[in-house]
C-alpha cells in the first residue's frame, strides 16, 4: 500500500536556500524514494517574494515529480504550518552592514517567537522542527520556548553543514575518499566558535589524528577552515552558502528519519558535555525511531576539546542573555 503524503512546511521558500532545497525534497532525497510529500511554502507578504514563489511552484510542477502530491503557497504562517509534519525554518533576516550580532538576534527573535507559537498551535501532533536561519541555535531555542504542546526535543538546529565541511577537509588532508572519514561530530554553536571534535574521528577505521599525524594542522588551520568556511564562500562568490546549506538540511532530516543513523544536530543540551542546560548545542546523536534521537554521551574530551567547548558555550550563553526577555 502506498504511503500517505507527509506535509512539509518551508519558510523562506523562494530564497536561495529554499530554491536549492525544494526540488531535493520533491525528488525523494529527504524522506526517501517511496514517501509522497505535500510542500507548504511560506514567504514574506510582499509582491516580489510572492511572485518568486509562484515561479518556483511553476518549476516544481514542470519537474513532474511523482512524489509531489500538492503545493501550498502562502504568506500566512498559520496556513503554511497547518498540520505540517516537518517545519523547516529556513527564512531569517540576514545580518546587514554595521549590524551588531545582538541586534540580529533580537530582530530574528521576533520572527521565531511568532513561528514557534504558530507551529505549536497548528502543526501536526508528530511535528518536528529544523532551524536553518541564523543564528540557528538561538533561533531554535527561541522557537522552542514558545511551545506548550510540542516538547523541546522536537526542535533541532542544523550543524550538519559544519559536519560535512569537516568531513571533507579531513578526507582531503588524508588523501582518501570522503566515505573513509567517520565519526566527525560538531559541538556547540553554528558559528566560527563551533568545535569539530577530530579526536574521535576515524579515517579508514584508524584514529584520524594518527592518520593525519599533524596536531598543529588539526588544532589550527583545520578548525579555522571549517569555522570560517561560510565567510570564505561569501568572499569568493559574493553570496552566502545556499546549495551546500540546502544539501546539509537534506542530510539533517534524512538522518533524523533513519533509525540507527549517527550524526550531529543541535539540541537542548540539558547540561551534557559541559554546556549550559538551557542552550541548544551541537552534539552527536543516534536516531532511535523516525524523528527521535538520543544524545551519545560516551565521548570523553581532553583539555583542548574542553577549552573549545567552553568557548562555544560562552557564546551560546551570551546569545541567550541577549534574548532573555523573549524566552
Amino acid at each position: 500500500m502506498a504511503k500517505a503524503p507527509i506535509k512539509v512546511a518551508v519558510t523562506g521558500a523562494a530564497g536561495q536556500i529554499g530554491y536549492a532545497l525544494l526540488f531535493r525534497i520533491a525528488s525523494g532525497a529527504m524522506f526517501g524514494p517511496d514517501q509522497p510529500v505535500i510542500l507548504q511554502l511560506i514567504e514574506a507578504p510582499f509582491e516580489k517574494p510572492m511572485a518568486a514563489l509562484n515561479g518556483v511552484a511553476m518549476e516544481l510542477d514542470d519537474c513532474a515529480f511523482p512524489l509531489l502530491k500538492g503545493i501550498v503557497k502562502t504568506s500566512d504562517a498559520s496556513v503554511g504550518f497547518k498540520d505540517a509534519n516537518w517545519c523547516l525554518l529556513v527564512g531569517a533576516k540576514p545580518r546587514g552592514p554595521g549590524m551588531e550580532r545582538a541586534d540580529l538576534l533580537k530582530d530574528n527573535g521576533k520572527i521565531f517567537i511568532e513561528q514557534g507559537k504558530i507551529i505549536d498551535a497548528v502543526a501536526a501532533d508528530d511535528a518536528r522542527v529544523a532551524v536553518v536561519g541564523n543564528p540557528a541555535n538561538t533561533n531554535c531555542m527561541i522557537a522552542a520556548s514558545q511551545a506548550k504542546r510540542l516538547t523541546p526535543d522536537r526542535f533541532t538546529a542544523m550543524v550538519r553543514l559544519d559536519q560535512n565541511r569537516a568531513q571533507t577537509q579531513l578526507a582531503q588532508k588524508a588523501g582518501v575518499d570522503l566515505t573513509e572519514v567517520k565519526d566527525i561530530f560538531i559541538y556547540g554553536n553554528h558559528s566560527p566558535t563551533m568545535f569539530p571534535s577530530f579526536a574521535h574521528a576515524t579515517i579508514g577505521g584508524k584514529a584520524a589524528a594518527d592518520v593525519i599525524n599533524d596536531k598543529a594542522w588539526l588544532e589550527g588551520p583545520f578548525l579555522e577552515t571549517v569555522g570560517k568556511r561560510g565567510a570564505a564562500i561569501i568572499a569568493a562568490r559574493g553570496a552566502s552558502s545556499a546549495a551546500s546549506a540546502a544539501n546539509a538540511l537534506v542530510d539533517h532530516v534524512r538522518s533524523l528519519v533513519t533509525p540507527g543513523a549517527i550524526h550531529s544536530i543541535a539540541v537542548k543540551s540539558n547540561g551534557l558535555y559541559g554546556f549550559d542546560p538551557e542552550v541548544w548545542a551541537g552534539m552527536p546523536v543516534r536516531t532511535t525511531t523516525p524523528g527521535s534521537y538520543e544524545v551519545i554521551t560516551s565521548y570523553e574530551m581532553d583539555d583542548f576539546a574542553k577549552s573549545k567547548i567552553a568557548a562555544t558555550n560562552k557564546e551560546l550563553v551570551d546569545e541567550r542573555s541577549f534574548v532573555a526577555e523573549m524566552l
